[in-house]
């Protein structure tokens, strides 16, 4: 079982690497040539402005990528009479694809419409919900979660009966939200997100769990395929289509193995990014001062003098640590 998984793990890594590389050659300049271009806000950094209309959208890219290479699996699947292996693998897809179209629909508004704003947040805030509350819906009814909470670190759980359903949904949204929020920088998101998938790769080969060996390794080898031009300069970025459909990714993973709680530690890149923006905001509110010079949090560092690979290597960093405190926490 050990050898097949690391077999499935490493086809499906180089394909969706080679894939990703392939699609991105020939989609950014699409990108460029329809003008799908990103704005700058005024109020970010400086030298963030020769950023001004590098292709977006690019998260299209590796989204393809990854359902060509793991539709082809599951092909392989049947044939064999061994779907059934992924169905946990099919809802996690689910889930991110549908949070990835979110995006897309965002993306397509402020970029090609020229509706600035996108989707208004109570109409982004609606889908998501709708999409998690579905997601966990179909977790439930064909058994592959209760309502009891693991507790990371012990082995005791916790009954939450129905709590356990909001809980499960504010998780989701919070986190595919708060991965949004990562991607500010070249190659900040993609690389964060490769460290987490790396540590699911780890987990899925102790668990010897089949759908999250092949979504970790098809995250994996999609990410190092896109990084080719998304790291510093970045030739393109992956708008909120990439980053809503990694978020959904990545907190997918952890309830696969009904483990949800764990991505709180292993992304808590994600949840500073997001914390930070909530303290930015409810501090101007309530004091009218900022306690970041800039938030999200990375753009503090920038304004701090540090460099965008600086930020992107200490974040990435500090994922591993925080995965690694992850992995003792299961």
């Amino acid at each position: 079982m050990f050898e097949k998984l690391i077999i499935e793990f490493l086809v499906v890594g180089v394909s969706s690497f080679a894939l990703t590389a392939i699609l991105s050659h020939f989609i950014i300049p699409i990108l460029r040539g329809k003008k799908i271009g990103q704005s700058i806000r005024p109020e970010g950094p400086s030298w963030h402005r020769t950023k001004e209309g590098t292709p977006t959208m690019g998260g299209i890219c590796f989204i393809l990528a990854i359902m060509i290479v793991l539709s082809g699996i599951a092909i392989y699947y049947f044939i064999n009479s061994e779907q059934g292996e992924l169905i946990p693998l099919a809802l996690t897809m689910f889930l991110a694809v549908l949070n990835g179209m979110i995006g897309f629909v965002d993306d397509y508004c402020k970029l090609i419409k020229k509706q600035n704003e996108g989707l208004k947040p109570y109409q982004k805030l609606f889908l998501q919900v709708l999409c998690a509350a579905l997601y966990i819906l179909a977790l439930k009814l064909l058994g592959y979660i209760d309502t009891e909470l693991s507790i990371p670190f012990t082995s005791k759980t916790v009954e939450l009966g129905i709590v356990y359903y909001v809980f499960a949904m504010f998780l989701i949204v919070g986190m595919v939200n708060s991965a949004n929020l990562t991607d500010g920088i070249d190659g900040l998101a993609s690389s964060v997100t490769l460290v987490i998938s790396g540590f699911f790769a780890f987990v899925a080969f102790n668990f010897l769990n089949t759908s999250l060996t092949l979504i970790s390794g098809a995250l994996i080898g999609a990410l190092i395929g896109f990084l080719i031009y998304n790291i510093h300069p970045a030739k393109v970025f992956m708008g909120d289509t990439g980053s809503l459909f990694l978020g959904g990714a990545v907190t997918g993973a952890a309830f696969i193995i009904n483990e949800p709680v764990i991505i709180l530690i292993a992304g808590s890149i994600y949840v500073i990014e997001a914390l930070s923006v909530i303290l930015q905001v409810g501090s101007f509110k309530l004091r009218n001062k900022r306690i970041f010079k800039m938030a999200p949090i990375h753009h503090h560092f920038e304004k701090c003098g540090w460099s965008e690979g600086q930020v992107v290597t200490v974040f990435s960093v500090f994922t591993v640590l925080a995965c690694v405190v992850a992995w003792f926490g299961l």
